[in-house]
């Protein structure tokens, strides 16, 4: 695997944002990524996922895990902060396409971020325990941010 970049999901990049479980643990790995000059990459549809997240979670449901005004802007800004690079391969479309058959994924958000890892042969790394799950017996490029050692 290629040791200078790596391809994160939109439930990596949110703890970096929002106060969730986990999130020391993502700040420490994007840490260690920054310091060792690691590129972060992901499908061009990762932004428009992650500011769908902050404005939903701030606009609906449970009223005690809703993010308010205050919260939002902040968290909108900070993510703008982040420094993600999109990138679009150009067999990336069909190779989602076939993961998420071989995966038996409904949608292929998912596997468009398996499918960017495996064709720039770099590791693909997730917050969502589901979708590890699901890929780890047949991906042996997938990470999971829990079972990240901070230390």
């Amino acid at each position: 695997m290629a040791a200078g970049e790596v391809c994160v999901d939109a439930s990596l990049v949110l703890k970096l944002v929002l106060r969730e479980p986990d999130s020391e643990l993502a700040e420490a790995l994007f840490a260690r990524w920054q310091a060792d000059r690691v590129r972060l990459i992901a499908p061009a549809f990762c932004p428009v996922e992650v500011d769908s997240v902050i404005r939903r979670k701030s606009s609906t449901g449970d009223p005690a895990r809703r993010l308010s005004p205050e919260q939002a802007e902040p968290a909108f800004q900070a993510v703008q902060m982040v420094p993600l690079r999109v990138v679009e391969e150009p067999l990336q479309r069909r190779r989602a396409w076939e993961l998420a058959k071989l995966l038996e994924l409904p949608v292929v958000y998912d596997s468009h971020y398996l499918a960017l890892a495996e064709l720039r042969g770099c590791e693909f790394w997730t917050a969502d325990e589901k979708l590890y799950r699901t890929a780890k017996e047949k991906l042996n490029y997938v990470r999971l941010l829990a079972e990240h050692d901070s230390r």
